[in-house]
């Protein structure tokens, strides 16, 4: 016969002491806090509106709140930024021009488009110095003409030859990024320059010169932003974030043109802000979705550059990701 139990409350009282000093100790263990994530942003001296955001702090303290830091990385022009974001070393890419998506298409880029600017056409231009004798399209027959590959200025310099009756190969193209096409071109080492802003309204105002053309009727010139498919798939409220951001940001340059020229002035070269604010007046900033029924003259531009023979492969523009804000 078993022994009686002097104290049988014991019994149940020790699992629920045991309880509550294994419930102590892992109230005293100090958990760790939640990681911080980091997003890569790309941009180039002209992406205006991420420039601002990252000047002014805007986008880094939005996305502190959602405990994400911000690291900014900046590139020479769009190709080789759409290259680091194929690759992985950005995460969201700061507008680029038009062409650019092309050629990350051709080159097999998993890429998605996040959001658009609407079209500025006078963005962007063909100047030869004043007294040139160069006075239409088709006196570039045989001349050097320095214009940036892949850059929107690339595909409004071969849709003006096409106006012209010319082929690509009837000029001499002298590949500079924009700076030493300014050098080329002042030096006058090229006939003629293609460029884009800030860099057009820069020459045209410190140098005598003439436009020959710019992008009305020949080329919209879009700005987009893209993101790698993987970041807008396992991040679409960040994109959200983002995207919110740089349409507030459109709004505010255009009301209030003088505030931001003060701030991208020493930013682009140290640029005086009547120079920024007529290159700022050439730029739409309307920052709106991109949906594929839009991409029509993304397809001219890979069909051009095809056909001219300066991409590998035909590019279908509509073959592509397309990320879709939230409704606000």
């Amino acid at each position: 016969m078993s022994k009686l139990i002097k104290n049988p409350g014991a019994i149940f009282r020790r699992p629920i002491l045991a309880g509550l000093v294994v419930t102590l100790v892992l109230a005293c263990i100090t958990l760790p806090a939640q990681a911080r994530e980091t997003l890569r942003i790309g941009y180039q001296k002209s992406s205006t509106l991420i420039t601002l955001l990252k000047t002014q702090g805007t986008l880094d303290k939005a996305l502190a709140e959602a405990n994400i830091d911000v690291s900014w990385h900046e590139f020479p022009s769009g190709l080789p930024l759409l290259e680091a974001l194929n690759v992985g070393n950005v995460d969201v890419s700061a507008d680029v021009a038009d062409t650019v998506p092309i050629f990350a298409q051709a080159a097999q880029a998993k890429l998605t488009y996040f959001a658009q600017e609407a079209p500025s056409p006078s963005a962007q231009a063909i100047v030869v110095h004043k007294h040139s004798s160069l006075q239409q399209l088709a006196d570039l027959k045989g001349k050097k003409v320095a214009v940036t590959k892949a850059a929107g200025a690339h595909y409004l310099l071969i849709a003006a030859l096409n106006k012209a009756g010319l082929k690509f190969s009837d000029i001499q193209p002298a590949y500079l990024s924009p700076a030493d096409g300014r050098a080329a071109f002042e030096n006058q080492k090229v006939d003629a320059w293609v460029t884009w802003e800030p860099f057009l309204s820069g020459v045209q105002r410190q140098l005598p010169t003439r436009t020959l053309a710019d992008g009305n009727g020949l080329a919209s010139y879009k700005r987009y932003y893209l993101t790698s498919t993987r970041y807008a798939q396992a991040h679409p409220e960040v994109i959200q974030l983002v995207y919110q951001q740089l349409r507030e940001a459109g709004a505010w340059v255009k009301s209030h043109p003088r505030d931001a020229a003060q701030v991208l002035g020493p930013l682009w070269g140290n640029l005086d802000v009547e120079t920024v604010e007529a290159a700022n007046a050439h730029r739409s900033y309307q920052v709106q979705p991109v949906t594929a029924d839009q991409l029509g003259e993304q397809q001219k531009i890979a069909d051009a550059f095809f056909a001219a023979g300066l991409l590998p492969k035909a590019v279908d523009a509509q073959d592509v990701e397309i990320w879709k804000p939230g409704l606000r």
